[in-house]
């Protein structure tokens, strides 16, 4: 009875945090760019009790290709996994707003001096505080958005807006006419394998360790002859990819399962008291 109950304990807390991934992602459903993370379940270490005759399992392996007897598992286990289908699209006509149209393109920002990499397309003007009267590009949250050399993009301040092509050329309509205008490639990349992606908060993501994984089979840069790969759109933002109806069928779902392992871890205290109580 003590197995069952240690049994329905280990997979309430891995369903709690399911609980916990599932009111994280209905709180993000009108957040810019959000990818949600999708959660599944795999059973722990299965025990295999065979309690019947000598000759009677051989019979079995033949007639039905397994085992007699009980397994007994020891709970489940949750895993976790960022799902980067993409996500609608909310038109703003803001000239420093971009959504990619494609899945997997990434902006390369340089977050305290290490490459980091989203798909949040609210960008912004910040003053240098240099003396040089320029304007750094960067993120919602100050984080410098690198060009396709991955330099901080900057601007002189004598343009009068911004254009921003399909394929991430960044330019500027300068005051003076007769001046060229101000042209930068914004850094996209293409992430060939999402899974090696990690969540660093703020719609950042970074690189898990590759191991002995080259990076030019995790990362695409698209420059140069790839950069017509580059799909984006100015004035207008990618939207949260969460389905509020599937999350709230899998809160249900989820909640239903805690209930039935608490009973479970119920019956068996009640079992173990009735035991305790013989005479």
């Amino acid at each position: 009875m003590l197995r069952s109950m240690i049994t329905a304990t280990n997979t309430m807390s891995q369903l709690q945090k399911q609980l916990d991934q599932i009111g994280h992602n209905m709180a993000n459903i009108d957040t810019q760019s959000y990818k949600r993370t999708e959660t599944s379940f795999s059973e722990l270490v299965r025990q295999q009790f065979n309690n019947q005759p000598n000759g009677a399992e051989e019979i079995a392996e033949q007639r039905f290709g397994r085992e007699l007897g009980i397994r007994q598992g020891t709970g489940a286990m949750l895993n976790s996994s960022l799902v980067f289908t993409q996500g609608n699209m909310k038109q703003t006509s803001r000239e420093l707003d971009i959504a990619f149209t494609l899945p997997n393109q990434f902006l390369q920002i340089d977050v305290n001096g290490e490459i980091n990499y989203t798909r949040d397309g609210a960008l912004y003007l910040s003053p240098t505080n240099d003396g040089t009267n320029q304007l750094l590009l960067t993120t919602s949250d100050g984080s410098p958005v690198l060009d396709e050399n991955q330099n901080p993009i900057r601007f002189n301040d004598d343009f009068q807006k911004i254009v921003i092509s399909n394929d991430g050329t960044i330019s500027t309509v300068q005051n003076d006419q007769t001046e060229a205008p101000q042209e930068f490639q914004l850094g996209v990349v293409q992430v060939d394998r999402p899974q090696m992606l990690i969540q660093n908060g703020n719609n950042r993501y970074g690189l898990k360790d590759l191991g002995g994984i080259p990076l030019n089979e995790v990362l695409t840069f698209l420059e140069g002859e790839l950069r017509g790969d580059v799909a984006m759109e100015q004035g207008a933002l990618e939207m949260s990819n969460v389905d509020l109806s599937k999350e709230m069928t899998d809160l249900l779902i989820s909640q239903r399962s805690y209930q039935m392992n608490a009973k479970s871890v119920t019956l068996g205290d009640q079992m173990l008291g009735l035991i305790n109580g013989v005479r």
